[in-house]
């Protein structure tokens, strides 16, 4: 690996994870997150922290991982931004967001003018899949950035795949999260359906899971479908704005998505039900009450396949 200092912009619970897996393969790590407090815990392992993200200007790579478009602006190109520094400012700069391509394309000129390459790197995978080593990555931009970036990318876990130059990743990832929301609706559906004729959930996922349609998927998500612990390892807001971002890109490119327009409309009854901020399996519960089957934990003793 070389050596090149590195820099982190947005330590939550995805951020802080692949932050614990860059300083463990010793690379030298400053950190910026706009609650100081959640990072106490890499701040004990070793990382610097900052005030700002202009403070991350003088670091030779930057990635940053924040909620949307407005907040990736904001600690880019804002005022206190990695690019506020005059005649400072990283070598590359990883995006790992989800984010709008206006928001990208803004954020890459600025960047060009200060001599700084952009690459899209988003990722497949939740803080368990992170600590299995299980994590994937698409990337995009300037191939002799990326292969400078190559071998940080690859300590998040199990793989990473170049897709081209620009926003090609981000469409991918946009692609990948469509089809995470169609799956889990249908997932969803067809455990409802199996309880309603007398089958455990657990029953009907052991049996998934050995099937040809088992995945690591369904296998890190059999824990929630069970026992019904909607604590957020990605929550309903973040998939809505995904699809958004989608059925966005599907207008523009005069694609017709109508299985991902139907499962929006359920992501969007999810949230009006109060569940945005648990996790998105809760569309579970949403069908659920759509059959008038009332479900209650199981008690299960379910593995979710990356222990």
């Amino acid at each position: 690996m070389t050596d090149m200092t590195v820099g982190w912009i947005g330590a939550g619970r995805m951020g802080a994870a692949l932050c614990h897996r860059l300083i463990d393969h010793g690379i030298d790590l400053t950190v910026y997150n706009r609650t100081r407090e959640k990072v106490a815990g890499l701040a004990d392992q070793g990382a610097k922290v900052v005030d700002t993200p202009a403070k991350l200007a003088d670091r030779d790579l930057v990635f940053t991982m924040v909620s949307d478009p407005a907040a990736f602006r904001q600690v880019t190109v804002g005022p206190e931004g990695v690019f506020s520094v005059p005649g400072t400012s990283p070598k590359i700069l990883i995006d790992s967001s989800t984010v709008s391509t206006d928001a990208s394309e803004e954020v890459r000129r600025v960047a060009s003018e200060h001599g700084c390459a952009l690459l899209a790197a988003p990722v497949s995978g939740n803080p368990k899949v992170v600590k299995a080593g299980r994590l994937t990555v698409v990337a995009s931009g300037p191939a002799d950035a990326y292969e400078q970036a190559l071998p940080y990318l690859e300590v998040f876990g199990d793989g990473v795949s170049y897709v081209g130059d620009g926003d090609a990743a981000r469409l991918v990832k946009i692609c990948h999260n469509l089809l995470l929301g169609i799956v889990t609706e249908t997932l969803a559906e067809t455990a409802v359906l199996a309880e309603r004729a007398g089958i455990t959930r657990a029953d009907y996922m052991k049996f998934i899971n050995m099937s040809v349609m088992g995945s690591t998927f369904t296998k890190y998500k059999t824990p929630t479908i069970v026992n019904l612990d909607f604590t957020p390892s990605f929550t309903g807001h973040l998939l809505r704005k995904d699809f958004e971002l989608g059925l966005e890109a599907g207008r523009q490119l005069d694609v017709p998505l109508p299985t991902a327009a139907a499962v929006h409309q359920m992501i969007v009854a999810m949230i009006g039900r109060g569940y945005g901020e648990e996790d998105f399996m809760r569309l579970l519960t949403m069908e659920a009450e759509s059959a008038g089957l009332a479900i209650h934990p199981e008690d299960a003793d379910v593995g979710d396949g990356l222990s």
